[in-house]
């Protein structure tokens, strides 16, 4: 079966009903519309993260059977309400709005489904909807971050990976790359977030990670930003894009191979 477009609200109701839908899986993009400093603009995550599945979607070919949602562009962004520009919904709304859109592809025939995120605020709730789809619908349903675990390593260093975690200079590589019309570069600098302190202090207490406390952005960088944006470039926010798509096709052809029997009812007790 050839499709004629991978996205989701190309085709009409009459493909629907002639889709073998168990077949299939569906691919949710969530994202969010928050500040990112003062040189990027507030579509950054939803920007890379619809960057990355088009070119994903370029990848694929056009007997794969995978459709892309609409984008859920709005997150959960409530840490950076400080500054004008940010759109949030609490995680309570989002996470009923994403599980019915997960209702709704299960409705379809369809019982796989990958949340595609690309906003750090939420991937806590994201696990809780993919955990309340299997329990409620029997559904296959998978967290991933848009650059699906790909290695980027060798375009930035260790230190900047781990404190330049918001419109530093991966994040502003990407949309050089993406969008340059609509960066601001004489606004970037080297954005140092007190996570740098907090490490040089040799302490276990970090903002994040796998000790954490809450916070909220001016907390840990005034600007809004944290990392070196001012280093960033082009040509490695396209290699950026590159690697995260052919991983996150790798993913999906992971998941259209993975057996549904073993989401089993079955209960089992222990004596």
């Amino acid at each position: 079966m050839k499709l004629k477009s991978h996205w989701w609200w190309d085709h009409t109701a009459r493909d629907f009903s002639e889709f073998e839908m168990e077949k299939f899986v569906a691919i949710l993009p969530i994202a969010a519309v928050e500040q990112h400093g003062p040189h990027l603009p507030v579509r950054v995550d939803a920007a890379i993260n619809a960057g990355v599945v088009a070119r994903t979607v370029e990848l694929m070919g056009d007997d794969l059977p995978v459709l892309v949602l609409p984008m859920m562009p709005v997150g959960k962004s409530v840490e950076h309400t400080a500054y004008p520009g940010t759109l949030t919904f609490n995680y309570d709304t989002l996470a009923k709005m994403w599980f019915e859109l997960g209702e709704s592809v299960n409705r379809a025939g369809c019982r796989k489904i990958i949340f595609v995120n690309s906003h750090g605020g939420q991937p806590q709730v994201m696990d809780i909807v993919c955990r309340e789809l299997r329990i409620k619908l029997g559904m296959f349903a998978v967290s991933a971050w848009a650059s699906a675990g790909a290695d980027f390593s060798d375009l930035f260093s260790a230190h900047e990976m781990k404190h330049g975690i918001h419109g530093g200079e991966a994040e502003t590589s990407v949309m050089l790359h993406l969008h340059r019309e609509l960066i601001d570069m004489q606004y970037a600098e080297d954005f140092v977030p007190v996570s740098v302190e907090l490490e040089a202090a040799g302490g276990l207490l970090m903002p994040e990670g796998r000790i954490g406390y809450g916070w909220q952005t001016q907390d840990v960088q005034p600007s809004g930003a944290c990392g070196n944006a001012a280093a960033g470039d082009a040509e490695r926010g396209r290699l950026y894009v590159e690697r995260s798509a052919a991983n996150l096709l790798k993913l999906i052809k992971e998941v259209l191979d993975f057996p549904l029997d073993r989401i089993t009812s079955k209960t089992i007790y222990k004596g």
